[in-house]
């Protein structure tokens, strides 16, 4: 009789022992009730708690962890209507305030999330959209900072990832974009030949001046423009001679230079 008691009550300790046992994995915690009402946090390792009294409630990690928000609709400043998501960089400070503060951590994080998104690109044009990410992100960041202090969570870091716009807009942004450039390039064409005109302008002046001191300023305006013209059309057709497209064109030679000829004659000015 008395083996058999000793034996029960042997059992009744080893059951007690084990019951009262709780081992929490690293990098987690674990938050135990009595009787329905918190009791403590339990940290990684062994733990013992009182069986039937106690009990293991959750155990949840400390780790960082992310959230990847669905794409939901934004509207800009300019009525432009876009898709954002972002990626949420978080992790529980104090799992008693997580558990029993909120009721869906991760839900209500990426509904803040969503919202404060809403809100920031509401304030911009869609140009400024693709240009301030940095500013969306720490526009979210420090509001979530703050939101979800009460909520025993820390978000550490908030990334938008895209901002997608409808077909048509970036079809419109495309074309926009490449009249731009043409327009730039008809600039810059346009600037390359007035600066071309102005040096040959120039180099003319240079040359009639240096033509005038050769000739001891015995050559009057006219003369040097003649000689000028002359060597522009002998240059021009020596070019053309040279030309790969070249072609052969059979004509009177004498009709061909009777223009130049007549110039070259003309009386000189008086």
């Amino acid at each position: 009789m008395g083996s058999s008691i000793l034996a029960i009550l042997s059992l009744i300790i080893i059951g007690y022992s084990v019951g009262s046992v709780r081992v929490v994995k690293e990098g987690n915690a674990a938050l135990i009730e009595r009787l329905g009402r918190y009791r403590s946090t339990l940290d990684p390792g062994v733990n013992f708690i009182v069986p039937l009294l106690d009990a293991l409630v959750v155990e949840d990690t400390l780790r960082e962890q992310i959230l990847d928000s669905k794409p939901r609709n934004a509207t800009t400043r300019d009525n432009v209507n876009v898709e954002v998501d972002a990626v949420i960089y978080w992790r529980i400070l104090d799992l008693e305030k997580t558990y029993y503060a909120i009721e869906d951590v991760e839900q209500a994080i990426e509904e803040l999330v969503i919202t404060t998104l809403r809100s920031e690109i509401g304030k911009m044009d869609l140009q400024e959209t693709f240009s301030s990410r940095e500013s969306i992100n720490k526009a979210l960041l420090d509001v979530l900072d703050e939101a979800t202090e009460p909520w025993g969570v820390k978000v550490n870091r908030v990334e938008v990832q895209q901002i997608e716009i409808p077909p048509e807009v970036e079809e419109s942004m495309r074309l926009e974009q490449a009249a731009a450039i043409a327009k730039r390039a008809a600039i810059t064409k346009a600037e390359g030949l007035k600066q071309a005109a102005i040096l040959e302008a120039e180099g003319n002046v240079q040359s009639m001046r240096l033509i005038s001191q050769a000739f001891d300023g015995q050559l009057s305006q006219g003369d040097i423009m003649k000689f000028l013209i002359a060597q522009r059309y002998v240059d021009a057709n020596q070019k053309l001679g040279e030309s790969d497209n070249s072609k052969v064109v059979f004509m009177d030679p004498r009709a061909l230079t009777e223009g130049l000829v007549d110039l070259i004659n003309e009386p000189p000015d008086t």
